[in-house]
């Protein structure tokens, strides 16, 4: 059953008079209404930050030496390097944010080092080596004479390899915005903002935007040296930033604002002179123009990941993103969107392998998803990680065993994640036992503010490694470990939140109308960008709506060759204009709008292949009465008898008409929602088969809240009846062993398969079991495990008795409301 998703609209608080009209200067051709009651939701509230908000003209950035003795550290050791002309090489990482850093420190370094003499730079793959420095790639530098490091957005934890590098003669210079190390490590200098109070105006930078900080205290300090601008290099910083999902405030707002205007000034040039041809290629190929951040964060950006996702080694981009020679540059582009082709084609097969999986959960007690598959890409599971994270409003955590058989301890090292799979940050590798080489490696991402690196971490003793942040991680563990992984991180997930349920959650910012809906609009929204992490993208609810004209169609790849993906097209109207409005919904079939008036919330676009203006559909649903209605015509014949006295649950329920009637009575605690759908859909059928309201089938759920003895206890039992039917030589049903233990018929195969590790022998006679005791210690590790999978069974089930106990009547309404649909 698809999870109901909640939807919330932005409290609205009026903004005053003269702030409005402060709005409306920026926004002359309409009353800049909509615009003020957005900015002052998200904290704009006086002229000054109103000011520097819209126009990074009236900005003022921080210096680069705000980052005081460590820049100017950096900076010296630089100027060492000038002096002496030694190599350097500069360290990057393999996502958008590393290679646009890369490319800026490639470009801007450049100015004063030689490229591909002085300076070269390593980009590590992601397929064999992962985030970070690793001592191999250490020592190929210092065979090619390389005396100093510089990195980018990576290296803050890399401890044990900057001492490695230090013991060859190689110095380095970090710059990184990932986790701080407990101690600075023997750097010639670390640049990372995180060691800022989080107020600060650079506290948000992202490693493109730390590497631009490095070149800028660099032009300052040798001013006549560079033979191109510092601003040449904002365009690459805009990308990496956007990219990076990144809260775009204080600097790195100032900094994507500059550079989206470098990005559009270049793209308007003939492809013959433009200073980027790179970049001007892929906006071309994904029918852009580069003056919207979205035209980053769903067109370059994805396109720059996708090169590492496929083909592991991404070091061709930085000679994408800064070549003059437009043929290379071509080939190149081509190259890079056949890879994003690729990346498509496997996030949407492994989408529906995953939502296939899905269905075998059941959410209602599934605090964190936990999913794995032999066949899984890594390179894609991060993307899909985050779709259903957001589609479910639950952490999602998923793992591919591929090629695990040939990894071993060495392989399982080498592909072990050093941080979050997409952002770097803290790793920490763990013991690995060499008897059980087997290792599965993933992606997690997180949802509804619950700090996915603290919950992984928890869990360490169950890793191999892992790194991260509170979004998003990347983990590597033991296959025979993930079952109880899976168990542990739920329980620990459900305790932190106690009675919070975890629900997807859709935010919507304005309630406008279709009339509302044009050009005057959007420029008004358009005062907000660029939007991302803490300024998202203006969501609009449309209420009492309908659509007309939809249609949907296959998008292909671009050269036709492959069916990728789908969206359907269609006008919208609601009773404010006689006109309609166009729009999409990407990866939804026409079939799939609702029929009749409904509500949706979208995001407000321009077009600009099609060059009109146009909503992006988000989420959409049939109007409320019409869902209320449903639910009240079942209401009345769902009985709450949940914790009442037996006499009281056994008085036979009347019908609303008052006369007896025989109810449908559930005394037995249910340990799924599949034991209770049987029950509901049984209610329903006979409902169906009658007529009129009265003669409605009822249905009372009138189990009591179970009492648990804890789960050690329970196996203790198990054991001592096992070793009683072995010594008496007795047979016994497994009805008996549920009816004395407790457990469900599901975690009772738990416990056998554990009792056969403690040398116990389980035989079928007829429809007894027979239970024989021949004690081994060959097998106690194996057998503690197994014993730990038994504990953590019953855990759950509890767990799930627990939850329907005490799970709202609403609740199982809206699951019959559903089912009888």
């Amino acid at each position: 059953m698809p999870e109901q998703q909640q939807w919330t609209i932005t409290a609205t608080e009026q903004p005053p008079e003269w702030f409005i009209q402060a709005v409306k200067h920026y926004t002359p051709a309409s009353s800049g209404l909509y615009a003020a009651q957005l900015l002052w939701q998200r904290g704009i509230k006086d002229r000054q930050q109103l000011t520097a908000f819209i126009n990074h003209k009236a900005y003022q950035p921080a210096s680069p030496f705000e980052f005081g003795q460590e820049m100017h550290l950096a900076i010296a050791r630089l100027q060492q390097a000038y002096n002496t002309k030694e190599k350097i090489a500069i360290w990057g990482d393999f996502d958008a944010d590393g290679i646009t850093a890369t490319s800026v420190l490639w470009d801007g370094l450049g100015q004063f080092f030689a490229q591909n003499t002085q300076l070269v730079y390593y980009i590590p793959n992601r397929l064999k080596e992962s985030h970070g420095l690793n001592n191999q790639g250490i020592d190929n530098l210092a065979k090619e004479g390389c005396k100093l490091i510089v990195t980018c957005d990576t290296g803050s934890t890399n401890v044990e390899e900057i001492i490695y590098a230090k013991q060859l003669g190689i110095d380095v210079i970090v710059t990184d915005h990932h986790t701080l190390p407990a101690e600075r490590p023997p750097v010639a200098a670390i640049i990372n903002p995180r060691y800022f109070p989080k107020e600060h105006q650079l506290f948000n930078l992202s490693g493109v935007a730390v590497a631009y900080k490095l070149v800028e205290a660099l032009y300052q300090t040798l001013p006549n040296v560079a033979k191109y601008p510092l601003e040449d290099l904002l365009d690459l910083v805009a990308v990496g930033l956007i990219a990076d999902l990144v809260q775009l405030s204080g600097d790195c707002r100032y900094l994507a604002q500059m550079g989206i205007q470098r990005l559009q000034e270049d793209f308007k040039q003939p492809a013959a002179a433009r200073r980027r041809p790179g970049v001007g290629r892929l906006l071309e190929l994904c029918q852009k123009s580069g003056d919207r951040p979205t035209d980053i964060s769903f067109g370059l950006g994805p396109r720059i990941n996708a090169v590492s996702r496929i083909q592991g080694d991404a070091s061709f981009c930085v000679e994408l993103l800064t070549s003059r020679d437009v043929k290379r540059c071509n080939e190149l582009a081509e190259v890079t969107e056949l890879a994003n082709a690729r990346r498509k084609s496997l996030q949407k097969d492994v989408q529906a392998q995953v939502a296939q999986k899905l269905t075998q959960l059941d959410l209602s007690t599934t605090s964190v998803i936990v999913l794995e598959d032999a066949q899984w890409p890594a390179g894609v599971l991060g993307l899909v990680a985050g779709q259903i994270a957001q589609e479910t409003g639950r952490p999602t955590i998923l793992l591919s065993t591929e090629g695990a058989g040939e990894q071993g301890s060495r392989g399982a090292e080498e592909q072990g994640s050093r941080g979050a799979e997409e952002q770097g940050g803290n790793s920490s590798p763990l013991p690995l036992r060499p008897s059980s080489p087997l290792l599965a490696r993933g992606s997690a991402r997180s949802v509804n503010s619950v700090d996915l690196y603290q919950l992984v971490k928890e869990q360490a003793h169950l890793l191999h490694r892992f790194g991260g942040h509170p979004f998003a991680a990347g983990l590597s563990l033991l296959v025979e470990n993930i079952p109880l992984f899976t168990a542990a991180i739920n329980q620990q997930l459900r305790q932190s939140l106690g009675s919070t349920t975890l629900t997807p959650t859709v935010q919507a910012d304005l309630t406008v109308t279709v009339a509302d809906l044009g050009k005057e609009l959007f420029l008004e929204l358009k005062l907000l960008e660029p939007c991302g992490m803490g300024n998202p993208v203006p969501k609009l609810l449309i209420q009492n709506c309908w659509f007309e004209n939809s249609w949907h169609r296959n998008q292909q790849d671009w050269q036709g060759k492959k069916v990728q993906y789908i969206k359907a097209e269609f006008d919208i109207r609601d009773d404010s204009s006689r006109s309609a409005f166009p729009g999409l919904w990407w990866g939804h079939y026409k079939d799939e709008l609702p029929v009749g008036r409904c509500d949706c919330i979208a995001e407000l676009d321009y077009n600009t292949f099609k060059k009109r203006y146009e909503i992006r559909l988000i989420a959409v649903r049939s109007s409320a009465n019409s869902a209320l209605n449903t639910q009240l015509s079942l209401t009345p014949f769902i009985l709450d008898l949940r914790n009442q006295e037996h006499s009281a649950r056994a008085k036979r329920p009347a019908t609303a008409n008052n006369t007896q009637h025989s109810a449908l009575i559930i005394e037995d605690c249910p340990t799924n929602w599949d034991d209770l759908r049987m029950w509901l859909r049984r209610c329903l059928a006979i409902s169906r088969s009658t007529s009129g309201l009265e003669n409605q089938q009822q249905l009372a759920i009138a189990w009591s809240k179970p009492k648990h003895q804890p789960p050690n206890q329970i196996w203790l039992t198990l054991v001592g009846i096992a070793k009683y039917l072995s010594r008496t030589n007795q047979l016994v049903t497994r009805g008996q062993l549920l009816e004395k233990i407790g457990i469900s018929d599901q975690t009772l195969l738990v416990g056998i398969k554990a009792l056969k590790y403690l040398g116990f022998t389980v035989q079928r006679q007829d429809r007894s079991l027979q239970i024989t005791w021949n004690p081994n210690d060959s097998a106690e590790n194996l057998a503690d495990e197994a014993v730990a999978r038994f504990l953590a069974a019953v855990r759950e089930e509890q767990f799930q008795q627990q939850y329907f106990a005490e799970v709202p009547l609403s609740t199982i309404v809206a699951i019959a409301s559903y089912d009888s649909k």
